[in-house]
C-alpha cells in the first residue's frame, strides 16, 4: 500500500463517532489525520510495521559484526612506557 496524503482532516468528535469509518478509510485510502491543534495519523499496522526500521540492538549489532580470524595485538595495562591518551606531560 502506498501512502497518499489524506483528503481530509478529522475532528476528534467525528473521530470518536466514526471510528470504525475512520479505520476502514485508513486501509483503503492511506493514512487519516484526528485533531488539528495536535494531530495524530491512524494507519494500518502492516504499514507502520513496514515503514519503521527493524533495528537490532547495539550489543547484537556489535556481536554479529565483530570481525573474526584476526588476531589483535592488545597491550598490557601495567606495561611502562604505555602512551595514556589525554594527559599533559606537564600534569605527571
Amino acid at each position: 500500500m502506498e501512502i497518499s496524503k489524506p483528503n481530509r482532516v478529522w475532528t476528534v468528535a467525528e473521530a470518536k463517532a466514526r471510528l470504525s469509518e475512520i479505520l476502514r478509510l485508513a486501509e483503503a485510502e492511506g493514512p487519516q489525520i484526528i485533531g488539528t491543534r495536535r494531530p495524530f495519523v491512524v494507519v494500518p499496522a502492516d504499514t507502520w510495521y513496514a515503514k519503521t526500521s527493524s533495528r537490532k540492538p547495539l550489543g547484537q549489532w556489535l556481536v554479529e559484526n565483530t570481525p573474526r580470524g584476526i588476531e589483535l595485538e592488545i597491550p598490557s595495562r601495567s606495561a611502562s612506557g604505555r602512551e595514556i591518551p589525554f594527559i599533559n606531560e606537564s600534569d605527571k
